[in-house]
């Protein structure tokens, strides 16, 4: 399984990505690297919890603080 999901965040890199964390936010952000932690750097990330967006620019999250990630689904 954690070959799987190495695959699915290789193959999502400089791609948007949403992340819910424990604090209850929401950010989106291009994903730039990962680990085997689950820790994420994102380029471009923005809290998207409440109405009014707001920009953090480049991040770095750490991987036990996030409980989801989705990758938006892609266009034919």
């Amino acid at each position: 399984m954690a070959d799987e999901i190495s695959t699915l965040m290789s193959n999502n890199k400089d791609k948007t990505v949403s992340l819910r964390l424990r604090n209850t936010k929401t950010i989106q952000g291009i994903l730039k690297d990962f680990d085997i932690h689950m820790n994420l750097s994102l380029d471009d990330a923005e809290d998207v919890s409440e109405e009014k967006h707001e920009k953090l620019g480049k991040i770095l999250l750490r991987g036990d603080n996030i409980l989801t990630v989705s990758f938006p689904d892609e266009e034919s």
